[in-house]
Order: structure tokens, then C-alpha cells, then sequence
């Protein structure tokens, strides 16, 4: 796995990008405006509640289109509310192109638990406040390049919670091959 912190050298085309910031402290969410539309993001919204949020991702996610939010950065901790509700609303959510939502916890409050409980509540990735546009940057380009996949379970929906790839040790069991599911997928679609 490379590190996310490395400089990225590949250049983007963010013009038509969408991204929802959902923050309730204005200076926050005024400094990771300026720093999105620096780095060239089209469209950035912010929402300083969870249920203003719902309703901007509604309007614009509702069905597949070109106008989707790409990405929500989420606050983790807001009076009256908490960014897991959101979450685990948007991961619970009947439209895919909610669903699937790449979303990237923010929190000036990083512990272990804030990680675990974001990971296991759905979030692609968790960043620390302060932030800075390099952090903005980092996180966004990581959910860029680095897409996981998204498990279904019984008590978990979301993206992959394992970040390193590592070869089975036990005895292979399956009836197919990967592969051979991936292409019957393909051929579905």
C-alpha cells in the first residue's frame, strides 16, 4: 500500500467535480471552501446541519446524473446531532447513487474510537481538523485513486475495511473463482 501523505503526480480535471461540506462552524467551513476551490473543485456546497444536508443530497442524488455530489466531507461532531446519523442514514439509503456516497469524517476530536466507529459506520476515509488544503487534497485524491469496494453484510454496508491486500493462507473453498464472478458481473451489466 503507498502512502497517502506522497505527492501525487497525476493531474486532474476537477472542474465538473461536486463536493458537499458539512460543517456548522462557518470559519471552518469558509477556510475548506477557499481551499476546494483553490485546488479547482466546480461546485462546492456546505450545510451546517445534518438534515440541511439531506435535503441538498435528495435534491442532487436522488437519481443518477451528471449533477451527483462526487464526495461529502463530514463533521463528526455538531450541536444537536452527530455526523454518524447522517452516515449511517446515507449508507442505509434505498438510491445507490446515495449510497455509494464517498464520504471523508472530519473531526478536531481524532481517537481511536472516532476512527473505529466512522470505519465500521461506513466512512472511505477519516481526517483531523485542523485541516489544511494538503490534507484536503490527500483525502480527496485518496477516495479518487483508491476506490474500495462496498460490502454488503448483516450488520455492515460500506466501503472495504481492509486496507492491506494479503495472500489466503488456508485451504481456497469457493465454488468460483473471483474472476469468474467479476466477468459474469461485467457480462450482467
Amino acid at each position: 500500500m503507498t502512502d497517502p501523505q506522497q505527492k501525487h503526480s497525476k493531474a486532474y480535471d476537477l472542474s465538473e467535480f461536486r463536493l458537499l461540506v458539512v460543517e456548522d462552524a462557518p470559519f471552518i467551513s469558509g477556510l475548506m471552501s477557499s481551499a476546494l476551490s483553490e485546488m479547482g473543485i466546480g461546485k462546492i456546497y456546505v450545510s451546517p446541519t445534518v438534515s440541511d444536508a439531506k435535503e441538498r443530497i435528495l435534491s442532487y442524488n436522488a437519481v443518477q446524473s451528471s449533477q451527483n455530489i462526487d464526495v461529502l466531507i463530514l463533521d463528526w461532531l455538531m450541536p444537536g446531532t452527530h455526523g454518524k446519523e447522517l452516515l449511517t442514514w446515507i449508507r442505509a439509503h434505498k438510491s445507490d447513487s446515495i449510497k455509494y456516497l464517498p464520504i471523508i469524517v472530519c473531526s478536531a476530536f481524532a481517537s481511536t474510537e472516532l476512527v473505529e466507529d466512522s470505519r465500521d459506520s461506513g466512512a472511505n476515509e477519516v481526517m483531523v481538523k485542523p485541516v489544511s488544503a494538503q490534507k484536503l487534497s490527500n483525502r480527496i485524491l485518496y477516495v479518487i485513486d483508491r476506490p474500495r469496494h462496498f460490502i454488503s453484510a448483516p450488520e455492515f454496508f460500506g466501503p472495504d475495511r481492509r486496507r492491506k491486500v494479503e495472500k489466503f493462507q488456508g485451504e481456497d473453498r469457493r465454488k468460483a473463482r473471483p474472476e469468474e464472478i467479476e466477468e459474469e458481473y461485467e457480462q450482467l451489466q
